[in-house]
């Protein structure tokens, strides 16, 4: 009887096409699937001979990398529950997650291991710490190599016995601008691969060679990514760093032939005057995480004659829902029609439903959809299974989905959400801050960029670049790269609403003047 989980996709592509290469890394390290199939269970063995049991959870603080996928697959085989968490992030967030989520166990890499050792340190001292497991250089004092954790024997797992049971939890807005985790169970990834597969003409082949330069802790990158190359047998390329020349190297010396990206690397390579040939071997561009604009679409396509088909997701979705792929005949601006299997709908503010092509705010109905927010499954589907996404759109006559504001302040950076009330609580831990607020811009690099607008206490009204400074250099501490402020404002005061809220829309007209200005 085949497991419910994902792991069982392994185990069949190792019994039937034990030789084919599985994973690569730009490094040159590889395994095949009889190799992979040999390294999840002896790590879900050993995970349970170290004393992890079901439904507890591992943290796995790694790149992109393959310990990563080894160690993910064996969490889920083990019946253990999976947290991913970017290696990038400070030592306050991974304490924050670490309480949050009650991990028993952190699998980290070299990277990041000084950082969770912060994060440790800084935990409540009445609460357990978590074992250490560490990959990528030698363990510290009651640290655990992960080559010791690999069990001699692999003693067989029982099958899941209910695919309801939780798989991963991954921490994501919801729809509130802070940090929640939400709870994906093996039905809900399970679901979504294959609603994926359905689609027509298909994403992925078996003979297909992935690029994955998407983070594996991303949702995007673990179960759009990694989770369709393990469906379909293909190749995966973990590329642990995001460098456009290297990735176009990359691409063209492993003969990469579908690329899932975010949007911002397509305007990273346009100028490249040799991007067609660069390109080569690539038959399929999937772009993810944030609307691409439809002129930038036109001219890759231009240059190169590779599609480009979008679509819109989200962490709670697991995260497909719609695809240009699925499209009758996609208009500019689209991210395409709903997957197989997945129904949308747009409701008004009253909850009631949005004529012809009126915005409303978009909710999705489907077996990919999480069981709510961790711990207690706050705020998931509705009793008719609807999940209201927290963003606004409108469809056409076609189904044809085009995405709107978002209701929720989100900042999307290079694919990563950025969520203003964490960088805003940061600011004004800063002395001399009275009030913050954060916004996005427009970046061309990144798609978009945090701008903060700080208010400076009465006694520091006279000491605004050293407070921009002093803010700056503190984010710098407490959160990572990309939540950091591009730019930072000292000004007398925010505009407020009669009841005391920032009005942001104020602050993104003052940041369109400002570049209307610099325009001339």
């Amino acid at each position: 009887m085949p497991r419910n989980d994902i792991s069982a996709l392994v185990e069949q592509a190792a019994a039937d096409v034990p030789d084919r290469q599985a994973l690569v890394e730009s490094g040159g390290r590889s395994l095949t699937w009889a190799g992979l199939e040999d390294e999840v269970g002896r790590l879900a063995t050993g995970l349970g001979a170290h004393g992890v049991r079901a439904g507890q959870r591992v943290m796995i603080v790694v790149g992109n990398r393959i310990e990563f996928v080894t160690t993910y697959l064996a969490v889920l085989r083990a019946q253990v529950v999976a947290v991913p968490v970017d290696p990038r992030s400070t030592a306050d967030e991974v304490a924050r997650m670490l309480a949050d989520s009650g991990s028993r166990l952190v699998v980290v890499d070299e990277t990041a291991l000084d950082v969770v050792r912060a994060a440790l340190a800084g935990l409540d001292e009445a609460a357990p710490s978590p074992a250490v497991v560490v990959t990528g250089t030698e363990p510290g004092t009651g640290e655990l190599a992960l080559d010791a954790l690999r069990a001699d024997v692999v003693r067989p797992v029982p099958p899941l016995p209910d695919p309801e049971k939780l798989a991963a939890l991954l921490y994501t807005s919801g729809t509130s601008d802070r940090p929640r985790a939400a709870m994906l169970t093996h039905r809900a990834l399970l679901a979504n691969i294959e609603q994926v597969a359905a689609v027509e003409p298909p994403m992925m082949h078996g003979d297909d060679v992935v690029l994955g330069v998407l983070p594996l802790h991303h949702v995007y990158g673990l179960n759009a990514v990694l989770g369709g190359v393990l469906r379909h047998r293909a190749r995966l390329l973990l590329v642990e760093r995001y460098e456009p020349q290297a990735v176009l190297d990359l691409i063209d010396d492993e003969a990469c032939s579908v690329v899932p990206i975010t949007p911002p690397v397509l305007t990273h390579w346009l100028p490249d005057e040799h991007l067609r040939e660069r390109l080569g071997p690539v038959r399929l561009v999937l772009s993810g995480s944030a609307p691409l604009a439809p002129e930038v679409v036109d001219r890759f396509t231009g240059i190169t004659g590779i599609p480009v088909h979008q679509g819109y997701g989200l962490t709670e979705a697991a995260p497909v829902v719609t695809s240009t792929l699925c499209s009758q005949d996609p208009r500019a601006g689209s991210v395409g029609a709903a997957l197989p299997g997945i129904e949308l709908r747009l409701v008004d503010e009253t909850g009631g439903p949005v004529d012809g092509e009126d915005p409303g705010q978009i909710q999705v109905r489907g077996d990919n959809l999480f069981s709510g927010y961790w711990p207690d499954a706050a705020d998931g589907p509705d009793d008719e299974g609807w999940f209201g996404t927290g963003d606004v759109g409108f469809l056409d006559a076609s189904g044809d989905l085009f995405l709107l504001d978002p209701v929720r302040e989100l900042v999307v950076v290079s694919g990563f959400n950025v969520y203003p009330s964490e960088v805003e609580e940061v600011l004004r831990e800063v002395e001399g801050v009275a009030e913050a607020a954060v916004i996005g811009v427009p970046d061309e690099e990144t798609g978009a960029a945090v701008v903060a607008y700080v208010v400076a206490d009465r006694g520091a009204r006279d000491a605004g670049p050293h407070l921009a400074e002093a803010v700056r250099s503190h984010a710098e501490d407490r959160l990572a790269r990309f939540k950091q402020p591009a730019r930072i404002e000292v000004v007398d005061e925010l505009p407020l609403t009669a009841t005391g809220r920032v009005q942001k829309g104020s602050l993104r007209r003052m940041e369109r003047r400002r570049v209307q200005e610099l325009l001339g």
